[in-house]
């Protein structure tokens, strides 16, 4: 079995694990306030999870935990001594019902196996050159700050829920329904820019200046920043025209012919598998020369891509044909992997940032729970069992809010490490070329993940931070969706661990200090912040075994 079928395995089994590892912070409250059985519970979670698949198309996770070690370092064995550190350790936490954090696990494992690496194989480095120093520390920064925002909201809620004027409740709730719609137009038109920017490789050229000091690109980045930023008054009439009109504005003020050779460039490396090539040449010399005999084919069309505004594509292929030939029955499908459509491309980047539905559905679930307070405290006598009934209703809605938020998370973590993988293989040039299997198959899995369930957890979460009434559950996860959807709009890969958690002490805390069982939460913040450097140092262990093999 080759490497690469190993490497996705185990991706989707760690993602599997991560379901059923999770699994409490979906239906922990839902449980012990006893408005789903377990079973309904993991039901109905696992469902949601899916569902996260047909929302979240912008993929801004996996795009940090895929870039969290630079490319140069990644290989099919260090993903492969990454996912094994991390799959330990989540079933270890697991097996003592500590609710750590699965994705941390991941980013540790993933980071150590490639310092490892390039200690291995380059000697001491910088640890600056060889991970993404940004996007750990956003991570590292987020252990803390995932549990406090989580908290802060979920004291926000339950403060309005347990109002007794209504009027003033309903009115808090529709301004921050405005609030959230105000924040998440901004999110959109942010991750708009940002995918113009990676559209027109203003970070890979970045990477290539300031990390591999390549001073020959710097005209080439230069280049690439003006064209995104002669994009930018376009970008404003999204929302209201849609994709195709932006991508025609900017087709006709921006010029998109050197982006396009470009990306030329892109299909022949890929056509002829050179990131293949290169990462074997890295583990095995047999393949230095013909990973540097493909090179020198490549480098001798990629001039003749300059010509496809000139003779088209057919012209530009015959061209090479000529330069380089191929067996007549290899020339057709040859076209096939050059054909481009440089629009279609465009487009496809813009509508990434596209968030409506999740702005949407956190509006309308906050003017849900105004018309609940309306109906039940002016149209109807309020009473103890209807409202009571109405919070158990509610809690379905935001623990369905949750398990989106968590699949879309966490499943992300995933489809980057595949990614990551994939490229490394040479199978695809970047990751956001990930062909449509892979989200599928990580939504898939971790929704079964959920669907096993994860009791030892379930009770850690459940009874034993807080008691948790309906109520609590509500505004609890309601609280940990709504900052699962703020830091995936943000691309920073979070823990739901650490959210859900930050947001039942919250609810625990406004019935006062007491209600906490603090014992346990500092139990908890210890398994937080172990979990990065014990994941990674397993995570360079097991290079260390590989490359005794290699």
């Amino acid at each position: 079995m080759s490497l690469i079928v190993i490497v996705i395995a185990l991706a989707l089994i760690f993602d599997f694990i991560n379901g059923f590892h999770d699994a409490a912070n979906s239906i922990a409250t839902i449980v012990s306030t006893k408005v789903l059985t377990p079973f309904q519970a993991v039901l109905w979670a696992a469902f949601f999870n899916c569902v996260a698949f047909l929302i979240f198309k912008d993929h801004a996770v996996a795009n940090t935990i895929g870039k969290t070690v630079y490319s140069d370092f990644i290989s099919l064995p260090v993903i492969c001594s990454g996912l094994i550190a991390a799959i330990i350790w989540n079933l270890l936490t697991w097996w003592y019902g500590i609710p750590s954090s699965s994705s941390h696990t991941l980013i540790g494992g993933f980071a150590g196996a490639a310092i490892a690496y390039a200690f291995i194989s380059k000697g001491m480095m910088p640890i600056s050159e060889i991970i993404d120093s940004d996007k750990i520390g956003k991570t590292l920064l987020f252990i803390l700050l995932a549990p406090l925002i989580g908290m802060v909201i979920s004291i926000f809620f339950t403060l309005i829920f347990i109002q007794n004027k209504t009027w003033l409740k309903v009115g808090i709730l529709l301004a921050s329904a405005a609030t959230l719609y105000v924040l998440f137009i901004g999110f959109q038109e942010n991750k708009l820019s940002e995918n113009v920017n990676k559209f027109f490789k203003v970070d890979k050229y970045t990477y290539e200046v300031n990390i591999k000091h390549d001073s020959t690109r710097i005209g080439k980045l230069e280049k690439a920043k003006e064209n995104a930023s002669l994009c930018t008054p376009y970008l404003s009439n999204y929302e209201y025209r849609g994709s195709e009109h932006v991508a025609n504005d900017i087709i006709k003020n921006v010029d998109l012919k050197e982006i396009t050779i470009s990306k030329l460039g892109d299909k022949l490396n890929s056509y002829f598998k050179i990131e293949l090539l290169k990462n074997r040449a890295k583990v095995n010399p047999e393949f230095k020369e013909e990973y540097l005999a493909t090179q020198k084919i490549i480098d001798s069309l990629k001039p003749i891509t300059k010509k496809y505004f000139e003779v088209g594509l057919d012209g530009m292929v015959a061209l090479m044909n000529e330069k380089y030939p191929v067996s007549p029955d290899k020339v057709k499908g040859f076209t096939k992997a050059m054909k481009i459509d440089i629009k279609a491309d465009l487009i496809k980047e813009l509508d990434k940032a596209d968030n409506k539905i999740v702005r949407w559905g956190l509006v309308g679930s906050l003017f849900i729970f105004a018309f609940m307070f309306i109906y039940n405290e002016k149209i109807k006598n309020p009473t103890a069992k209807r409202t009571s009934t109405s919070f158990k209703r509610a809690q379905l809605l935001s623990s369905a809010a949750f398990s989106i938020g968590h699949g879309g998370n966490d499943a992300q973590k995933v489809m980057g490490i595949i990614a990551a993988a994939l490229v490394a293989n040479g199978t695809i040039v970047d990751i956001k070329s990930m062909p449509d299997w892979v989200p599928l198959s990580c939504y898939i899995a971790i929704g079964l993940g959920t669907l096993s369930g994860g009791w030892k957890i379930v009770k850690t979460m459940g009874t034993k931070i807080t008691k948790v009434t309906p109520l609590e559950g509500v505004c609890a996860e309601t609280a940990g969706a709504t900052t699962l959807f703020l830091t995936e709009q943000m691309g920073i890969p979070v823990s739901t661990t650490h959210t859900i958690t930050g947001a039942i002490i919250g609810v625990g805390a406004t019935k006062g200090i007491g209600a906490v069982k603090w014992g346990v939460t500092v139990s908890l913040l210890w398994a937080w912040i172990l979990t990065i450097p014990i994941s990674g140092i397993l995570g360079a262990l097991f290079y260390w075994i590989f490359s005794m093999f290699l």
